[in-house]
Formats: structure tokens, C-alpha cells, sequence
């Protein structure tokens, strides 16, 4: 019956189908790990916001603050009273990128954790996809990095840079060389779907 010969190849093809090695089952599961981290250190930092403090002022993604030694610290949500042109515009560009980053780098890791754990004729290709996707929320977050300083260029300084900054800087760093990673141990190893023709 046709039903049973195509079990029965599956079957044979699934027996065929070469292992990977400790090693490369190993590098796998660190990238995922790494990738992981990544998306704590960015989820944190974007939550937070808190990016510079250039004197007394307190610059983040979502909140401007001011501090004095009388009051303390009083957070203002309109950015636009920071007196920095721009900046209340900009910072929603700024915050919209790191998040889609976010959310980028999770699909990413979800393709990434499913290829490993139903491994299949598809599973390179999803592994590729998630590192495609890790791409891309390296690029985002980049920019959205990039763009804060710019926005913030005649404050900044590199001591002014809080514990947050360095967090997304760290996951951005992160997530393209866990992609670049990915990919290229994709590319090293033994295609899983060289017995499809059988």
C-alpha cells in the first residue's frame, strides 16, 4: 500500500539521517543560550530607559528626569521640556526600534530552540531563519542606539552613559555575533536534508 511504503521510507530516512557531533550540539545550545541573554539584557534596558545623565538631567527612552539636592529627582513623561530639539520625536523612533528588536530577537529564539528540539529535514532552515532574525534585531537595535546618541549628541559623554545603555549595547553585540555564529556553523555542518531524494 502506498501509505506504508511511504512510512516505511520515512522510517529508513530518519535511521539514515547522520547525528551531529558533541561539538557542534554543544555550539548550537551555547548560541541559544547566548541568545537568550541577549534578550534579557535588551527587555531590561528598554523597560528601564534610563540611558544618560549629563549633569543633574537624566535622559531616557521614556522619561526625562532632574535632580537637585532640595527636591530630588522629579521624572517628567513630555520629553519636549527637556529643551533638546527633537528629542520628543526622536525618542519615539528611538524606543519603537528597540522594541520591534525585542520582539524580533524572541521569534528568533523560539525558531532557533524549535529546530533544535524537533530536529527534521526543515530544521536548518528554521535555524537559518532565526539567525536571519537575529540579524535583523541587531539592526534595530543598533539604530535605535544610534539614534539616542544622536539625538543626545551635545550631552553626551562617555561616563554619562548609565548601566542601561551598556545592557543594550551588550545584547546588541550580542545578538550579531550569536547570528553570524549561527549562520555559519549552518553553513560548516553536514546538511540534514541530503537523503531527501531517497
Amino acid at each position: 500500500m502506498p501509505p506504508l511504503c511511504i512510512f516505511q521510507a520515512q522510517r529508513l530516512l530518519g535511521q539514515r539521517r547522520p547525528r551531529r557531533s558533541f561539538f557542534e550540539s554543544f555550539i548550537r545550545t551555547l548560541i541559544i543560550v547566548c541568545a537568550a541573554l541577549a534578550v534579557v539584557l535588551s527587555s531590561v534596558s528598554i523597560c528601564d530607559g534610563h540611558w544618560l545623565l549629563a549633569g543633574d538631567r537624566l535622559f531616557g527612552l521614556w522619561h526625562f528626569c532632574t535632580s537637585s539636592n532640595q527636591t530630588g529627582p522629579h521624572c517628567l513623561r513630555d520629553l519636549s521640556r527637556a529643551r533638546v530639539p527633537g528629542l520628543a520625536e526622536g525618542m519615539v523612533l528611538a524606543r519603537s526600534m528597540g522594541a520591534l528588536a525585542v520582539v524580533a530577537a524572541i521569534f528568533g529564539l523560539e525558531l532557533l530552540m524549535v529546530s533544535q528540539v524537533c530536529e527534521d529535514l526543515h530544521s536548518r532552515r528554521k535555524w537559518a531563519l532565526g539567525c536571519v532574525l537575529l540579524l535583523v534585531s541587531f539592526a534595530l537595535s543598533s539604530a535605535g542606539l544610534l539614534s539616542f546618541v544622536i539625538l543626545l549628541r551635545n550631552q553626551v559623554m562617555l561616563t554619562g552613559f548609565t548601566l542601561m545603555f551598556w545592557c543594550q549595547f551588550t545584547a546588541s553585540f550580542l545578538l550579531f555575533l550569536n547570528a553570524i555564529s549561527g549562520l555559519h556553523v549552518n553553513s560548516i555542518s553536514h546538511p540534514w536534508g541530503q537523503l531527501r531524494e531517497f
